[in-house]
């Protein structure tokens, strides 16, 4: 693994469990010298919007894995069920990944990012809306708001998973039958 995808890997995993860790830290988890760490990345902040970086990649890649666009248009519910299913499983294993991006301001509020994350966001909530139609969630809330509360999920699932409060092969099923049984149609 080439040194800055090593550096950053182990700035995911770290910063997941302590978001406060420095750069000297990031250093040690990858088993490099503080000198390699900032050869890659001049900053922490600069670090941090790489790590915001792949996450909006693994988002949009997700999403279009699901096929989410073509899923929504289709209307069918077994088939918006299936997407969901699939979509909310990955989204567990993409917040315990990259986890941190999931709520560090420089991630969050970076105005590059921000906009990249409303477009995606967009582009999940249309799927939700759909769902609704379909009868396959519950219709009686915005679709946003089901958008909002998967991504609740999600940080309460990586801080689940860091506290050893849920075991990572139960993250999954947890985050999936709270959000679609809790959202169900009515």
């Amino acid at each position: 693994m080439p040194t800055r995808d090593t550096v950053l890997a182990a700035a995911q995993r770290l910063l997941t469990t302590d978001p406060t860790a420095s750069m000297a830290q990031i250093a040690t988890a990858a088993g490099v010298g503080r000198a390699t760490v900032h050869r890659h990345f001049a900053s922490r902040e600069d670090l941090l919007h790489e790590i915001g970086v792949r996450s909006l990649d693994r988002w949009a890649a997700t999403l279009d894995e699901c096929e989410v666009a073509a899923v929504a248009a289709s209307g069918d519910p077994a088939r918006i069920r299936a997407c969901l299913d699939e979509m909310l499983g990955q989204f567990v294993v993409d917040a315990d990944e990259l986890g941190i991006a999931l709520t560090d301001p420089t991630v969050v509020n970076a105005p590059d990012l921000r906009e990249r994350a409303d477009a995606l966001f967009a582009d999940e909530v249309a799927l939700y809306a759909a769902a609704q139609a379909a009868g396959v969630l519950r219709a009686d809330v915005p679709a946003r708001w089901l958008g909002h509360s998967v991504y609740g999920l999600l940080v309460a699932a990586r801080d689940g998973l860091v506290a050893g409060d849920i075991a990572r092969n139960d993250a999954q099923d947890l985050v999936r039958s709270t959000f679609l049984d809790g959202g169900a149609a009515r």
